[in-house]
């Protein structure tokens, strides 16, 4: 963990809880998706398929990145987290909303349990908010890093809102423009808002790091940032005033200009980097930035249909490919380290200790890795040819890979300290 602050970390219950919950929320999707099968080829506004989106948006991404972010806010950017307390909170909040709009979902529930769930992840995301504000308001660190976290928590109330709205539009309609219209323009705004945001900025400072790499044109950075935020804006301007087409990929152009941004920044890193050995969880954070380019290479298809094999191969590649593919590789990367820094904090060079890759199994992590490869591109396969008894097939590929991951998040969670004194 070279050139950060560890001595900054958060309290244990700030962050570990969300961990462990992401890793049963993942799990629990792979069953869900069992159960829907070949029914996400067919329209994205179903009962289960909104179920299962709303599984791996908050259950599984929200809910790690969260957690993560509380870990590594104070690192990257060397401030205390204030308020742990909220951010325990937040996830209590996350938690409970997530459980009621995934039941309501499922079993489309019109009413107040809905309302109920979206207004408790509101919360959430304005606690996440608050916390970001308060840590990072007289920060004097990378000023492109701070606009990243900064916007993408804007962006995650800004999502949130929405969706309860439309929660309540559903019960009690209101709303003059059309649902699936605004439901557009909801999925996007925490897509290229929240997610895409967040992660780059994360990804800008960790990447470098785990590859012992630097780079000096940050410039790309803040050009990636401003990017992404005119190119958003300028979309669901587009989207609300009139409706999402062929036109609003002139505005994804401009988002897509910020990606290759980034990408030029993580590239530069690449070439200086001094580890030139690329481990499981660097190839996962490559595999994402390849999803979400093809995700980018088939909008302009994803915007002339309403449903059918490209909208669901868009939102495989985006949830199970990039944000799947970067949680499942960087989980190993920072949870066995905040694990190991409860465990043997202050005893650093005062005995034998194992390393914080010695908590995990990597024989588990390569099965991990082989299986997301395999299950990724038959889900795509299968998908892309409309083959509904492969994807009925694949669903317990999912479920192998979930288990895989739970099992050695919670190798590393009940990890014991062992110390060996020397003679």
């Amino acid at each position: 963990m070279a050139n950060i602050s560890i001595n900054k970390a958060p309290v244990g219950y700030a962050v570990i809880p969300f961990f462990i919950t992401a890793a049963i929320f993942f799990f629990a999707f792979s069953l869900l998706f069992q159960q829907t099968g070949s029914q996400i080829l067919g329209h994205y506004f179903q009962p289960r398929v909104l179920a299962i989106v709303h599984t791996l948006v908050l259950g599984w991404g929200t809910m790690i990145i969260l957690g993560a972010s509380y870990q590594l806010i104070p690192v990257i950017f060397e401030r205390e987290l204030k308020t742990p307390s909220l951010a325990f909170a937040s996830y209590i909040c996350l938690t409970i909303g997530t459980c009621l709009l995934i039941h309501s979902f499922w079993s489309f529930q019109i009413g107040w349990m809905m309302i109920l769930g979206g207004s408790f992840v509101c919360i959430s995301s304005y606690s996440y908010f608050i916390i970001l504000w308060r840590t990072l308001r007289d920060s004097e660190q990378v000023f492109e890093l701070h606009l990243f976290f900064m916007l993408s928590a804007f962006w995650f109330c800004f999502t949130c809102s929405i969706g309860l709205l439309l929660a309540i539009n559903l019960a009690h309609p209101f709303i003059e423009k059309s649902h699936l219209d605004i439901l557009k323009l909801h999925a996007h705004a925490g897509i290229a808002g929240w997610f895409l945001q967040l992660v780059f900025g994360a990804a800008a400072k960790m990447l470098p790091m785990f590859l012992l790499g630097k780079s000096n044109k940050r410039n790309y950075l803040f050009a990636s940032v401003i990017l992404i935020n005119i190119g958003l804006l300028l979309f669901l301007w587009k989207g609300y005033k009139d409706q999402v087409d062929l036109y609003s990929l002139l505005f994804g152009g401009i988002v897509f200009a910020g990606f290759i941004c980034w990408v030029l920044y993580i590239l530069d890193c690449f070439r200086h980097r001094a580890r030139k050995k690329i481990d499981i969880p660097m190839r996962h954070a490559f595999i994402s930035i390849l999803c979400l380019l093809l995700a980018f290479a088939i909008l302009p298809l994803v915007l002339q249909n309403s449903s059918g094999q490209w909208i669901t191969l868009y939102a495989i590649w985006i949830f199970l490919g990039w944000i799947t593919s970067i949680i499942l590789g960087m989980t190993f990367k920072t949870l066995p380290f905040i694990i190991w820094n409860l465990r043997y904090k202050g005893m650093n060079g005062m005995a034998n200790l194992p390393m914080p890759k010695d908590l995990y199994s990597q024989r588990l992590l390569n099965v991990q890795y082989y299986v997301f490869l395999l299950s990724l591109l038959a889900t795509t396969l299968s998908v892309g040819l409309k083959l509904r008894w492969a994807i009925n097939a694949c669903t317990y590929l999912w479920i192998i890979l979930a288990a895989s991951y739970l099992i050695n998040v919670f190798k590393v969670l009940l990890h014991k300290r062992k110390v060996q004194h020397e003679n």
